[in-house]
């Protein structure tokens, strides 16, 4: 074999079919689209379109919700924090907030901060301040000597079936006086 008889196999570089150039070529006149309609004519977009039947993406029922008002919160677990301080990627001593979790890169994302839950186990006695943590979590943390600080204090934590407080007496008379002023 020489150089200059080199060639590629049959059918390895297939030319691209050049339409609309003459009937010999099979793709000529119409170049495939066949006759009218709006399919044969530029600038069609229709995708979806079911000729006026209920489209598949209309039929298929909605899934989900996204709340505009639900907080975003890094999820950290007690067991993970327990591994970090271990293979000393975070300090055992001192308080553990955002800032420390995410810079050891156990809490990403979470623009509203981190929520503390208790999976796993933690021997460490620290103080955490995180935005959020789970009761299970803060008796875990506090059984192994521990504290838990929750940051947002404008948050009011009620327990599952307890009452929200009602208004001190004088807000009540306050407000009894601002509906006679209006009435007046």
């Amino acid at each position: 074999m020489k150089l200059n008889e080199i060639k590629d196999n049959d059918g390895a570089r297939k030319l691209r079919t050049r339409i609309g150039r003459g009937i010999g070529s099979g793709k000529g006149k119409t170049g495939g689209r066949g006759m009218k309609g709006q399919k044969s004519r530029s600038g069609v977009s229709i995708n979806g379109f079911e000729g006026g039947q209920m489209p598949l993406h209309m039929r298929l029922p909605k899934r989900g919700f996204n709340n505009p008002f639900g907080k975003d919160h890094a999820v950290v677990n007690l067991g993970m924090i327990q591994k970090f301080i271990d293979e000393k990627k975070l300090a055992n001593k001192g308080t553990l907030d955002h800032a420390a979790l995410q810079a050891a890169g156990l809490a990403r994302g979470g623009k509203d901060g981190v929520r503390l839950l208790a999976k796993g186990e933690l021997k460490a006695k620290i103080t955490i301040a995180v935005a959020g943590a789970s009761k299970a979590a803060v008796e875990a943390v506090e059984k192994a000597g521990g504290k838990v600080e929750i940051l947002k204090a404008d948050v009011e934590y009620r327990a599952k079936g307890e009452k929200k407080k009602t208004p001190s007496k004088p807000a009540k008379e306050k407000k009894a006086a601002n509906r006679a002023k209006k009435k007046a």
